[in-house]
């Protein structure tokens, strides 16, 4: 190991540092909240005019609240004598990281670099990054020497599931172990030929994953689940997701079907559907988005009249994941025709027939049709069209129309947490793939990972996956106790999106003209990094709502 490259007094400097970059959040949201303000009140109006400005915000607070993350989870290493050198370099690379690029420009894409006078910031307003420890990062934190260590140290844990301690209680590494040593039998191999093969994942990995019970991880043990937690469930599907994408999303169906009905459904229905739920004896799918409306939801046309004791459904809805094998849709449909906003909205719990290959929608009134897709391929995507479909009173949610829309509100808090895990696991895949490459691959007669470059990408790959995982802990135990955390949730998504799509990247160019090649893995795990920065609301969604309620 360098001598020099590990800071002396770190956490005290990195501490440091961190109440410098809030102070520069502080009048970042200050100067922002003036541009955007009219009559002393936020003005949706020019929030838009100012998008880049709220957008490059929101980055701003997500870089700021992903360093009050790392601190945490340093300090508590700290305490528990666990602080060794892979974390701290880890650490100190991650904040001599993101302080450069808070001063220097963030990447909210390949294209798009938000700067702090983009938001309104003049030189003294950022005067606070001039702070003696946030220089001392920005120069010695993240240096090519530092980097190459921590590759060192990455050759020596070469056979630790995650390379850095976790932060996490030994149950929930255990249950990492069982998950982990799961995927390595029964998903890593057979991934690649589903994906290639545009393959359903098979009914045994369901049934298997039922007998596990990922599909009720979080439903209350009153109701046939394990009532466990949201951080729980997220190192489930991040070890799943590792494995392949399709399988880490499998649960997010059931999740996001049972928070719909735990929040907003009647004793009735939580009773019928819940145990069915967490037994895999019922698959769900989810049907909100519709041709033309993309995450506008308020502006849905698919109606539903009632007529009788049954409501009759006509419209068509696209995007839906897993739509032939499943037995009940959480559909959301206008239910009042004279409104044209998320108020006339009605959720229900629609069931359906379980279809087959030769007839995927065998039930009356429905069609459907399957939207070929780079990658998330294992569920398989559908466009259906509904005419007269028939639904059951007794399957309107909670027994009231007009609360769909806020029905559904409430499940994104869970949804976005679930998938900010699922690209946890998504960049943990392509730091395996790249790391094992780059040590069996030669090039001039010695191994690619002794290549500066290539050890650069992977130490960054690394780093950044520590950053993601300790957001998306974080925001899922905000769930845990009860807090709102539409913030936190969106902020664990947005960045673990943007470093599953860099690792993925970053990953392939390591493998070089091999990694283009369909045969190798990796060119899997880029299509399906892709997708991450676009479903459960799409990177620009996530960073306005973050902006929107930081601002207030």
């Amino acid at each position: 190991m360098a001598q020099n490259v590990i800071l002396e007094n770190l956490l005290t400097i990195t501490k440091e540092a961190l109440s410098a970059a809030e102070a520069l959040c502080a009048t970042a949201k200050e100067k922002l909240c003036v541009k955007v303000s009219d009559n002393g009140k936020i003005s949706n109006d020019l929030i838009e005019k100012h998008q880049t400005a709220t957008h490059g915000f929101a980055w701003v607070a997500t870089y700021i609240e992903s360093l009050r993350q790392m601190q945490k989870w340093a300090e508590q290493l700290e305490l528990e004598g666990k602080f060794g050198e892979v974390e701290q370099l880890i650490h100190q690379i991650a904040f001599g990281e993101y302080l450069s690029q808070l001063a220097g420009g963030i990447p909210m894409n390949q294209g798009e670099i938000v700067r702090l006078q983009d938001i309104g910031l003049s030189v003294d307003d950022q005067s606070a990054l001039s702070k003696p420890e946030a220089v001392q990062l920005m120069q010695a934190g993240n240096t090519q020497a530092a980097r190459l260590d921590l590759i060192k140290l990455m050759q020596k844990h070469s056979a630790d599931t995650v390379f850095g301690i976790s932060g996490l209680d030994d149950e929930l590494e255990m249950i990492r172990e069982q998950f982990r040593r799961y995927a390595i039998e029964k998903i890593e191999p057979f991934a690649h030929e589903w994906h290639l093969k545009d393959e359903l994942i098979p009914m045994e990995v369901i049934d298997e994953l039922a007998e596990m019970g990922v599909f009720g991880l979080t439903i209350p043990e009153e109701y046939g689940g394990l009532g466990m937690s949201k951080v729980s469930m997220c190192v489930v599907s991040e070890e799943l997701a590792r494995g392949y994408i399709g399988v880490g999303s499998l649960g997010t169906r059931s999740e996001i079907a049972a928070e719909l009905i735990l929040a907003g459904g009647t004793e009735a229905q939580k009773q019928k559907w819940l145990p069915a739920l967490a037994s895999a004896e019922k698959l769900p799918t989810a049907v909100f988005t519709e041709p033309n409306t993309g995450s506008d939801l308020g502006a849905l046309r698919t109606r539903a009249t009632h007529d009788g004791e049954e409501w009759k459904v006509t419209g068509n809805k696209t995007w839906i994941t897993h739509a032939t094998r499943t037995h009940v849709m959480t559909l959301l449909a206008r239910t009042d025709p004279d409104t044209s906003d998320y108020k006339g909205l009605s959720m229900f719990l629609a069931e359906k027939i379980p279809g087959t290959n030769d007839v995927p929608f065998p039930s009356e009134g429905m069609t459907g049709g399957e939207i070929e897709v780079l990658g998330y391929r294992g569920m398989k995507e559908h466009e259906l069209a509904f005419d007269n479909f028939v639904i059951k009173d007794e399957n309107l949610l909670g027994g009231e129309t007009g609360r769909g829309f806020k029905q559904l509100m409430e499940t994104f808090e869970s949804a976005r947490i679930q998938t900010a895990a699922r690209a946890v696991g998504v960049a943990q895949s392509a730091l395996d793939l790249s790391y094992q490459y780059a040590l069996d691959r030669k090039q001039f007669g010695k191994s690619l990972i002794n290549f500066p470059r290539v050890a650069n990408k992977l130490a960054m790959i690394a780093v950044e996956l520590m950053i993601a995982r300790q957001l998306t802990y974080f925001s899922a135990n905000e769930k845990d106790q009860g807090r709102r955390c539409d913030i936190e949730a969106g902020m664990a998504k947005l960045l673990g999106a943007r470093a599953a799509w860099a690792a993925a990247d970053n990953a392939l160019q390591i493998h070089g003209g091999n990694g283009f090649a369909l045969e190798y893995k990796i060119s899997r795990i880029l299509c399906d990094a892709r997708i991450l920065n676009i479903f459960e609301g799409a990177a620009e969604i996530q960073a306005q709502v973050i902006a929107r309620r930081m601002l207030g």
